[in-house]
């Protein structure tokens, strides 16, 4: 839909007037560059998420606050107006807004739009949940992570926006900090980000992007983090060169500008260094998700260099505290959260959305290596997880994650060396948008657990949800490089409710 700007007189925009007292002149940018978005999507409420920029680089704007209306219709064509209202964008928020729209009602499709300095936002498409109770037929939602704007475009997006799903699950390295990778088609265009003004660059320049702003305004999304969004490999207030004081300063830098970006509530509006962003979303009594953080509470990683943080390889042998069951992924607070929401959990599906891989995967030959920024460097807690997921009898548990650049699809034990016996979950991670990779071959035999393993491709995973069956689909396109690159589906797998089994789609 075009944008709407006024040059003269009034703008013709149904149901919403622009009160604002400074216009957009002719020849100049229009405020919403970055576009629009939706997200936290709730049986009768939604939030609402723009940002007011001319330009990506440093944003653009006076430093005053900007009236922005909004509008949320039940048709398309703006005319069915449910809720409108008018909310400042301030400067010390970059100019983000995030309406949090109530009182709606469950299970339908709303379409929304902003006004300011005389301009119209594009027109968006969101979407309530179904109701406690209800027992929707179906939930397509799709999971995405790791998009590196200098290794490709994100036309990954361009097919999932055709597939019209109900909801994007984000799991993290929405941004990449710094530059690296070969064969580069993009540019960051400056250094990496270390402040509040740099993160919020990079955020901008990434939502320039039109595959990725179409798909924001498509519906409504569920965001975490990993740790690009602040330093590769960081672990609570360590970085990989940097830790405690100076480091915490960078993460409050970073946790603030992913919070102005993302269609997230007050609620999770960064407090300093700290911000609470697991939760639960609720989809009727289909499917109900566990949004979690691994990066803020987590341990550091074990045996790294004198000086150093971040991941690195190990072995038992090398390493014992590989094992040291005190430590921790989520934190003692959040792995507790987790129990009690198992605990209680009713819906026919249960979902754990977070970052990374989750099955055990060893290198061939002997000893075993494992990476220790993922699960594989916190087993302790690994299986403390997938424990509490058998105890509390938790309904047809899924696990999605993203990180590791890679499509691996495989079925979880609280064991992994014992085989024989029945899984508890099933994982689907999923490959990255466009971040590099290449790691992983197709079968590993000393880790019967794994059912498909490539990290040649990128894309995305399409999980749809019915009450019998969970399908999911890894979709590869045939390369980042090309924006107009094609997609397929190399595996799709099923399970079906009652077991936690893989069954070939």
């Amino acid at each position: 839909m075009p944008l709407h700007v006024l040059r003269r007189g009034v703008l013709a925009l149904p149901g919403l007037a622009l009160l604002g007292h400074v216009r957009v002149r002719a020849g100049e940018a229009e405020p919403f560059l970055l576009g629009i978005a939706s997200g936290e999507p709730g049986a009768r409420s939604v939030v609402l998420w723009t940002r007011l920029a001319t330009e990506w680089r440093g944003g653009g704007m006076p430093p005053e606050a900007v009236p922005v209306d909004w509008i949320l219709a039940r048709d398309e064509a703006m005319r069915d107006v449910v809720r409108r209202g008018r909310v400042m964008a301030m400067p010390e928020d970059a100019h983000s807004v995030h309406v949090e729209v109530g009182g709606l009602e469950p299970d339908r499709p709303y379409w929304y739009r902003f006004a300011a300095l005389g301009a119209a936002s594009e027109t968006g498409r969101t979407r309530t949940a179904p109701a406690p109770g209800a027992a929707p037929a179906r939930l397509r939602f799709a999971v995405a992570s790791c998009q590196q704007f200098e290794q490709g475009y994100f036309g990954a997006y361009r097919h999932m926006l055709a597939e019209d799903p109900d909801l994007v699950v984000f799991l993290g390295d929405y941004i990449y900090e710094a530059s690296w990778g070969r064969n580069l088609v993009r540019s960051h265009e400056g250094p990496a980000a270390r402040d509040l003004a740099g993160y919020r660059d990079r955020y901008a320049l990434y939502k320039t992007d039109p595959d990725l702003r179409a798909m924001h305004r498509a519906c409504p999304w569920l965001v975490t983090w990993d740790d690009h969004e602040v330093s590769n490999d960081y672990a609570d207030d360590r970085g990989e060169r940097e830790s405690g004081e100076p480091f915490l300063a960078r993460r409050a830098a970073a946790y603030k500008a992913f919070w102005e970006h993302m269609p997230l509530p007050e609620a999770a509006r960064p407090n300093g260094p700290s911000a609470r962003i697991y939760r639960r979303a609720a989809f009727g009594d289909l499917a109900s998700f566990h949004i979690l953080d691994d990066r803020q509470y987590r341990g550091y990683q074990p045996c790294v260099k004198q000086g150093y943080g971040g991941g690195g390889h190990v072995t038992r042998e090398n390493c014992p505290a590989l094992d040291d069951p005190g430590r921790t992924m989520l934190g003692t607070t959040q792995e507790a959260w987790l129990r009690d929401g198992l605990s209680v959990e009713r819906a026919r599906w249960t979902i754990l959305a977070q970052q990374t891989r989750m099955a055990r995967l060893g290198s061939l030959g002997t000893p075993h290596t494992y990476w220790t920024d993922g699960w594989d460097g916190y087993p302790a807690a690994r299986r403390r997880l997938l424990d509490t997921v058998a105890a509390t009898r938790a309904p047809n548990p899924l696990v999605i994650g993203g990180d590791v650049h890679a499509h691996i699809v495989s079925e979880l034990r609280p064991d992994f060396d014992r085989p024989e016996t029945p899984p508890v979950a099933v994982e689907f991670t999923g490959t990255s948008i466009t971040s590099q990779g290449g790691r992983y071959a197709v079968h590993y035999p000393d880790d019967p657990h794994i059912a498909y393993a490539d990290g040649r491709s990128r894309g995305y995973v399409t999980m749809t949800l019915t009450p019998h069956a969970a399908t999911a689909e890894m979709r590869a396109i045939s390369d980042p490089r090309d924006p107009g690159a094609a997609v397929s589906t190399p595996r799709r797998y099923v399970v079906e409710a009652g077991r936690s089994a893989l069954l070939p789609g």
